[in-house]
């Protein structure tokens, strides 16, 4: 019963993914994601809450007060953490006795180990290096992946292309994918050359379908899953139905990153700031994608 569900859930998800693609507005999706992300719903709180002012003084002035402090609370850190917590429930890091469980997997004649990297965005063009560049957030979630790869032995991946955010959308971009420009970064600065390059997906559902495709006859067992906590549970749900798509006997390592807090002191915690706001922003655009099955 219980996998009878998570297929008609799976189908739900993919069917809504279609949707987009059948209107023609599939580039579309990072605005509207965005127009249901703070501060956009609040602001336009803000603005029916004065009107309202005019006719119904009292519940005006509640509705503007009310989105005010939404907006206060939609940029704390400590926000961000709670929602984080009840809505998505990341798990926790790999531990040391795992990694080393990992390390004599993939030291066996035949490893059936693969590490496999999420990409979180590009820079078209960084002007101090002249070519493109990741974004810090899939830098850190490369080099967390190299640092693996050197902990276990096991091959490493990159998987992500050019996201629909791209300027010109998914077909019309220029330049390098994300997964192109780590493959060079991991090669010339870490000195860790990628195994595998992904570089079709557009979006977290097809990290996991191209990246089952790849893998596909490579012996590959085990899947150690590299992104940030808070994008874990629907990348772990992405792999595991693609793995059942393609009837992959896949083991699906979750290996968040990113997990520290970056402010400590109580206080601060609950005061705005661009990295609680940054954390809710995820956290809500991370639900969003569950609901949609991107």
């Amino acid at each position: 019963m219980l996998l009878h569900n998570r297929r008609h859930s799976s189908h739900q998800w993919l069917s809504m993914n279609e949707l987009f693609v059948t209107l023609g507005i599939e580039s579309w999706k990072p605005v509207l994601g965005n127009l249901l992300l703070p501060p956009v719903p609040l602001l336009l709180l803000v603005l029916l809450g004065t009107r309202m002012i005019v006719w119904r003084r009292a519940v005006g002035w509640s509705v503007v007060l009310l989105s005010v402090l939404g907006l206060w609370l939609g940029a704390c850190s400590a926000s961000g953490e709670w929602l984080q917590r009840q809505l998505l429930s990341p798990p926790p890091p790999l531990g040391v006795e795992r990694i080393a469980e990992l390390r004599r997997a993939a030291s066996g004649p035949r490893p059936t180990v693969a590490i496999v990297v999420l990409g979180g965005g590009r820079e078209s063009l960084a002007p101090e290096y002249r070519v493109a560049n990741l974004s810090p957030q899939s830098l850190a979630r490369l080099r967390y992946g190299v640092w693996l790869a050197r902990e276990t032995g096991a091959p490493l991946a990159f998987s992500g292309g050019l996201g629909h955010a791209a300027q010109g959308g998914a077909a019309g971009a220029a330049g390098a994918a994300d997964a192109e420009v780590a493959a060079d970064i991991a090669a010339r600065e870490y000195a860790r050359p990628l195994r595998w390059v992904e570089a079709r997906s557009r979006d977290t559902r097809e990290n996991g379908v191209y990246t089952a495709q790849t893998l596909q006859g490579t012996g590959v067992r085990q899947v150690v899953l590299v992104t940030n906590g808070w994008h874990m549970p629907r990348a772990l749900r992405a792999f595991r139905d693609a793995a059942a798509h393609d009837k992959l006997d896949w083991e699906v390592v979750p290996a968040p990153m990113g997990l520290a807090s970056r402010i400590e002191r109580p206080a601060l915690r609950w005061m705005p700031s661009s990295e609680g706001f940054q954390l809710v922003r995820d956290v809500l655009h991370e639900k969003i994608g569950w609901w949609l099955g991107a």
